[in-house]
């Protein structure tokens, strides 16, 4: 059996999985103080005590870091970048949080600059002085040779807390990325930690000793133990269990697209044939854009609890959420109250539903039933107008799936999959105005809790080797060992699939879960005047995102 929970920022969701069937399903409100008792409540909802001994895997997904990152509730950072030449600080991200010190490494991962250890040692100072004690470190070619970021890391080890290197969080060169990447980390560690110190006694509570994972935002999974050291990995967690939830019902031979319509904002993926969208750079949130693999995703304020208003005889709708529907004792209409009223939704008090439509009605001199209509065609509308962008926008550049690069692809999507509390009320109305057949799967209420429960666990690995250097390179694991000038890319494949499958098990993957992909390889000739001294190979394997197997029990 499989426990799945996701942590939203209204209702904390569950359910009791077998053979990838639900058994039970719950939703308990989320006490944002109390993450800890949430999750209990959740889990005695749907979990009696003999399923519990029966449990095999724990799988959250959880809005913590994602609205830590949203609402700028980050702990203080100590960002430390090596960015050498060839590039302004004022043009990279975080520039007014950085301190910028002397180290680099060339692009063959030699050392071209020592850092200044006087340097460094004032830097210490300032640190102190500020009563900073977390520190995010970057180098600018860290990921072909990690020795400077591993060297400032001790230099400042006995006043950290903790320390983030980026090295150990992306394999991507991307310079301006892996720094978004590593202050974030940084930023959201203690957070996380707290989490996992919770989770750790949730685990105690329950009494069972079995595999207790948080879902990532590439739609694979992470032990929590593990997280505490990476938890930027879970920024974006809950859109992509929306994804893993939404991929059984998805047409392999179909373009699709996934809504899931939350209490605050509406969340929209993409499929190719069936496969889910990827960024291939990385994540974007708030403005910063990481290095962190992620699924493709989409959001909008608008959801089943928005807030509703007429503003200068216009009626508007979110993006802000001020609380529950009228129909359930909010402060404010709502398009769950216009649902109530049109008798699409048999739930709440529907007289204070129609109360939220009568003042919406006075300002704009329509009957309750014609402004409720209104307000359901406006959500949609603005849902079908970001489908609509969100499209034009992946079509207008190369389609990456979470397995490959589809050059000169257009998405075309074929059927829309509407889930979350308002889907079954809205689905048809968004179907209509998109031009396109509409499924709401079942039990789309729990989707994201069923989509954490089924995810695999993922890991990946970023390989360069130099056979004229006789150097091979792991950047995640900040590791170089020497090669022969005859290695070969197959060669650096079956060394980093052997290193990936040990990575996937250390992270809790099962044996029958991990599917090893190459996820890109390329080959450079090294050339020396007129000659070919050696060939510089780079290799991303990944353990391939997906669902498990059909558990036994």
């Amino acid at each position: 059996m499989i426990l799945g929970i996701d942590v939203g920022g209204t209702h904390t969701d569950s359910v009791l999985m077998n053979n990838r069937k639900i058994i039970r399903k719950s939703k308990v409100l989320t006490d944002k103080e109390n993450i800890l008792k949430s999750v209990l409540m959740a889990t005695e909802a749907v979990a009696k005590p003999e399923d519990i001994k029966n449990l095999q895997r724990i799988v959250l997904s959880t809005t913590l870091t994602t609205n830590a990152v949203v609402q700028n509730q980050l702990d203080p950072v100590g960002l430390v970048v090596m960015n050498g030449p060839g590039v302004s600080p004022k043009d990279l991200p975080l520039y007014d949080k950085a301190n910028y010190i002397a180290g680099y490494m060339s692009h063959r991962g030699i050392e071209a600059e020592a850092p200044d250890r006087s340097e460094l040692a004032e830097l210490k100072e300032k640190f102190k002085k500020d009563k900073i004690n977390r520190f995010a470190i970057v180098g600018k070619f860290s990921t072909r040779n990690p020795v400077h970021e591993q060297e400032v890391d001790a230099w400042l080890d006995d006043i950290a807390e903790h320390a983030s290197q980026s090295h150990q969080l992306s394999g991507s060169l991307n310079f301006p990325r892996r720094i978004a990447t590593t202050y974030l980390n940084e930023a959201v560690w203690g957070l996380q930690r707290k989490l996992a110190d919770q989770l750790k006694t949730y685990m105690d509570k329950l009494g069972v000793k079995v595999p207790l994972y948080i879902l990532k935002a590439d739609g694979g999974t992470i032990e929590v133990e593990a997280s505490r050291e990476t938890p930027v990995q879970t920024i974006l967690s809950g859109p992509a269990a929306t994804i893993m939830g939404v991929l059984p019902y998805v047409s392999p031979e179909k373009d699709s697209i996934s809504v899931d319509i939350g209490g605050t904002t509406t969340d929209i993926a993409l499929f190719a044939d069936g496969v889910p969208l990827l960024e291939p750079q990385g994540i974007t949130i708030e403005d910063h854009k990481t290095s962190v693999r992620g699924l493709l995703t989409h959001s909008i304020g608008v959801g089943g609890d928005s807030h509703v208003r007429v503003e200068d005889g216009v009626l508007h709708l979110g993006p802000e959420r001020l609380g529950a529907a009228m129909a359930f004792g909010g402060p404010v209409p709502t398009p769950t109250d216009a649902l109530i009223v049109l008798g699409i939704a048999d739930i709440g008090d529907r007289d204070k539903a129609m109360e939220a439509m009568k003042q919406l009605a006075a300002e704009l001199k329509k009957t309750p039933e014609e402004v409720a209509n209104q307000v359901v065609d406006l959500a949609c509308t603005l849902i079908a107008d970001k489908i609509r962008t969100m499209l034009a926008e992946i079509n207008s550049k190369p389609v990456y799936t979470i397995h490959e690069l589809l050059e000169g692809r257009q998405i075309e999507p074929k059927e829309i999959l509407v889930v979350g509390g308002p889907a079954p009320y809205m689905a048809k109305r968004l179907g209509e105005m998109m031009d396109c057949p509409v499924q709401v799967p079942n039990d789309s209420d729990v989707i994201n809790a069923s989509g954490a429960a089924t995810a695999r666990t993922t890991v990946e690995l970023n390989i360069v080797a130099d056979t004229e250097a006789q150097v091979l390179s792991i950047a995640e694991e900040g590791v170089q060992q020497e090669i022969s000038k005859r290695f070969t890319l197959d060669d650096v494949i079956a060394l980093g699939t052997e290193k990936l499958i040990r990575k996937a098990r250390e992270a809790g993957a099962r044996d029958e879960d991990i599917v090893v992909e190459v996820a890109d390889s390329q080959v450079f000739n090294v050339v020396r005047g007129y000659s070919t001294m050696g060939k510089n190979m780079r290799v991303r394997l990944q353990v391939k995102p997906g669902l498990i197997k059909d558990e036994s029990n």
